[in-house]
C-alpha cells in the first residue's frame, strides 16, 4: 500500500490475551510503521515498554471509543495513510474503527464481513491465540505491502521496573515474607462455557505445602480478595499490586501455581516455572506462552491434589 504511515491496532479485552497478543504487536513495531495500540485503559501496562508503541485507551463503548479514535487521528496529524487492525472478533470494535474512517484488516467472525475491507477466514488448523493473532497481523501487513517474519517468537517477555520491583518487595515484607515463596492463584474471572475455571483443591494444597515447610502466598485484586481467602484461607494474602507490581512480584517467587487464565498469562512474561491446572479450558489454544509452564490435567478432568503437590516437589527439586 502507498504511502502507509499508521496503524491502529486494537488489543483484546483480557489480561491473559493482551499478553498472548504481544508477539504480534512487537511484529508490527519491527516494521517501522508507527503503531497505536488501542484497549482497555489496563492494557498499557502490559505495552507500555516497547520502544516507539504508542497507546490509546478505550472504553469498549463504540461511540466512545469512535471519538477517541476520530479525536487522536485529528491531534495527531501525518502526511500518510491510517488503516485498523482488529484482534478481536467482535463487531462493535469494527463498528468503532470504521466509522471513525479508518479501514480495517480483522477477522471475518460476528456478522462483521461488511465493515472490514480486508476480511480474513480463520485458519482451518487450530491455532494457538499468540499463533491465530500472529498469522492475522502477518498477513494484513502483507496487504499492505509489509513483510514481517513467518512465525512468532517462542516466549513473551515484559521487563519489571525499578519502582514495579520495589513495590513487589514491599508487599513481601509487609507480610514478614523474607524467601522465595510460592504463588498460588485460587481465583479466575467469569467461566469457561459455564464451568468454573478456578481448582477446587487450592485450600488442601496450601496446607500440604505449608506442612512441609513452604510459604504459600497470594495477591489478587481487591475485588476477588473474598474469593481467594474463601478457596484458600491459610494462604498468606499480600496487598493488591498494580500489574506491573504484580509481574514484577511473580519474578520473585520459586513457582507459581494457577488456572489457566490471566495469572498464568502474566507469570509467561517472566522467568519464573509456573504450575497450569488444565479442568475445563483447552490448553491447545490458551495455554501460557511459554517454556517454562508445566500444565497438569486435561480438558475436561481436574488433576488430584497428590498430583499437584508431587509436581509441585519434582519442580522445585530441579530449580
Amino acid at each position: 500500500m502507498k504511502n502507509l504511515e499508521r496503524v491502529y491496532i486494537r488489543l483484546p479485552n483480557w489480561i491473559g490475551d493482551v499478553c498472548m497478543s504481544r508477539p504480534a504487536i512487537e511484529a508490527a513495531l519491527a516494521s517501522g510503521l508507527t503503531i497505536v495500540a488501542c484497549g482497555k485503559p489496563w492494557a498499557q501496562a502490559l505495552m507500555g515498554e516497547l520502544p516507539g508503541l504508542q497507546f490509546l485507551a478505550l472504553s469498549g463503548q463504540w461511540r466512545q471509543d469512535r471519538q477517541r479514535i476520530k479525536a487522536h487521528r485529528s491531534e495527531h496529524p501525518c502526511a500518510g495513510r491510517s488503516v485498523g487492525l482488529l484482534l478481536p472478533d467482535s463487531l462493535t470494535s469494527a463498528l468503532a474503527f470504521r466509522l471513525a474512517g479508518l479501514p480495517c484488516a480483522g477477522y471475518r467472525d460476528d456478522g462483521r464481513s461488511l465493515l472490514l475491507r480486508w476480511g480474513f477466514t480463520k485458519p482451518a488448523q487450530t491455532l494457538h491465540a499468540v499463533q491465530s493473532w500472529y498469522w492475522l497481523t502477518r498477513e494484513a501487513f502483507a496487504r499492505w505491502d509489509v513483510t514481517l517474519p513467518a512465525e512468532p517468537a517462542n516466549s513473551l517477555s515484559l521487563p519489571s521496573g525499578t519502582n514495579a520491583i520495589a513495590a513487589a518487595q514491599a508487599a513481601l515484607a509487609a507480610a514478614g515474607v523474607t524467601n522465595a515463596p510460592i504463588l498460588i492463584a485460587p481465583t479466575a474471572t467469569g467461566e469457561h462455557k459455564g464451568k468454573n475455571k478456578v481448582w477446587p483443591y487450592f485450600d488442601k494444597l496450601t496446607r500440604q505445602l505449608q506442612a512441609q515447610g513452604y510459604t504459600v502466598v497470594m495477591s489478587p485484586p481487591p475485588n476477588e480478595v473474598a474469593q481467594a481467602q474463601a478457596n484458600a484461607p491459610t494462604a498468606t494474602l499480600l496487598a493488591a499490586l498494580d500489574l506491573t507490581a504484580f509481574v514484577a512480584l511473580l519474578r520473585q517467587c520459586s513457582l507459581v501455581i494457577c488456572n489457566d487464565s490471566g495469572v498464568a498469562h502474566l507469570a509467561a512474561l517472566t522467568e519464573t516455572p509456573q504450575l497450569t491446572l488444565i479442568g475445563v479450558t483447552n490448553p491447545t489454544r490458551t495455554r501460557p506462552w511459554t517454556p517454562r509452564a508445566h500444565l497438569l490435567g486435561t480438558y475436561g478432568q481436574w488433576p488430584s491434589v497428590a498430583d499437584v503437590l508431587n509436581t509441585v516437589n519434582q519442580l522445585l527439586r530441579n530449580e
